[in-house]
């Protein structure tokens, strides 16, 4: 299987008892404390953790692996603003037995769809843009850089709003995701070809289809509204803010493999190195550590604790949830809990990112990925229990 997956399902646990046990007693920390590396910030805060409930939740994290064959995993997690936890575990790769360590880079696949959301969110509040403003056409974003009227029905309907909800109408992460199709085009090509030859199925807003076509639109929205690339734009107004200075976006060949990047092993048979990654770029493409996610969900959690890119309207906004779909907002999979979410899925590699209602952040990233197991499903449930074996947090400064 060579595409992405669609978002999972909330884990159903009973999450309410959890964060009242783990935040019992607990002080509030304000402000945001990094160590100058991640991996110098997981040997410190060690320090401040209940030996037991640490090891318990590091046999967790290996039951996991085991279960599952995962060569690498990598953690981060923050709780009320500040990185509590960043931890490497197994290899980054197998033929030079490299250990994943926090620095190590990921590819993060759809957990990108936030990031983009985020990013289009900015241009909203700058006045660039509205949610309502159409995408193709005369008058459209895009105008007609991709084809000219008469276009196929409902194409010309299209709003932005549509494609951050997952509501275009159509073009649905199915055998016929325009994404994994004509390797040879580029995004111009692509679009265009999309446009004139598959039809949207529905009307847009009636009902939702995880769509990666979708947020590659958005992403030349971003490139269309800023006269940057998508990974310019998105580097300036998203991740400089949020002091996130390493993430970029995947190459495609294991050639192309970034500096501390992981190898990635696919258990279906298919290629990790044989996809157009780069095109994927607002919709897939970001390469992460676990600790840059969590640096860029602190930012946008809604929590006082550390300054929000966004005004709490929009991000009200952003992760309200569509009339077509009660548990998908804005480029984030949503539940009545007050959780917000993302999760990813391609060749190779399986990935979470997690902002909870109890002022917890955290990110699980793999180098691996086996579609016939529940490996999905279960990295999102590894999350909550290691989260979970911990009743008391350090309370360190990890800039010491």
């Amino acid at each position: 299987m060579t595409r992405e997956t669609a978002h999972t399902s909330p884990v159903k646990v009973n999450r309410r008892s959890f964060l009242a046990r783990t935040l019992a007693g607990a002080v509030g920390v304000g402000g945001l404390a990094w160590a100058g590396g991640a991996a110098r910030a997981a040997a410190s805060q060690k320090k401040g953790f209940n030996p037991s409930e640490l090891q318990a939740m590091e046999a967790t994290a290996a039951a996991f692996m085991k279960q599952h064959e995962v060569p690498g995993l990598s953690v981060a997690m923050a709780r009320k603003g500040r990185l509590v936890y960043a931890q490497g575990y197994g290899l980054a790769d197998k033929a030079k037995d490299e250990k994943v360590t926090p620095d190590h880079l990921f590819r993060i696949a759809s957990v990108t769809k936030p990031i983009t959301s985020v990013a289009v969110f900015r241009l909203i509040e700058a006045g660039k843009l509205r949610l309502e403003d159409k995408v193709f056409g005369p008058g459209g974003v895009l105008g007609t850089a991709y084809g000219e009227p008469p276009y196929l029905p409902h194409v010309g309907e299209l709003t932005l709003e549509h494609l951050l909800t997952h509501t275009a109408g159509g073009w649905a992460n199915d055998g016929a995701d325009p994404m994994f199709s004509h390797p040879q085009m580029d995004h111009r090509q692509l679009i265009t070809w999309t446009l004139a030859h598959q039809p949207l199925n529905h009307a847009p807003g009636e009902q939702y289809a995880y769509s990666n076509f979708g947020y590659c639109l958005l992403g030349r929205v971003i490139e269309q509204i800023s006269a940057k690339s998508y990974e310019q734009a998105v580097r300036e107004q998203v991740l400089a803010p949020c002091g996130v200075t390493r993430m970029r976006l995947g190459g495609n060949t294991l050639a192309e493999r970034a500096d501390q990047e992981v190898v990635y092993y696919d258990q279906d048979g298919a290629n990790p190195y044989g996809m157009k990654v780069r095109r994927m770029d607002s919709h897939g493409g970001w390469l992460a550590t676990p600790t840059d996610l969590v640096r860029f969900l602190v930012h946008v959690d809604g929590f006082p604790t550390v300054p929000d890119l966004l005004k709490p309207m929009t991000i009200k906004t952003m992760t309200t949830p569509s009339s077509a779909s009660s548990s998908y907002a804005k480029g984030w999979c949503v539940n009545r809990e007050g959780n917000w979410w993302h999760n990813g899925s391609l060749p190779g590699t399986i990935t979470i990112m997690v902002r909870t209602s109890g002022e917890f952040c955290w990110a699980g990233l793999t180098n691996t990925r086996n579609t016939k197991s529940s490996i999905g499903g279960d990295l999102d449930r590894l999350m909550w229990a290691m989260v979970g074996k911990i009743r008391q947090w350090p309370e360190m400064d990890t800039r010491g």
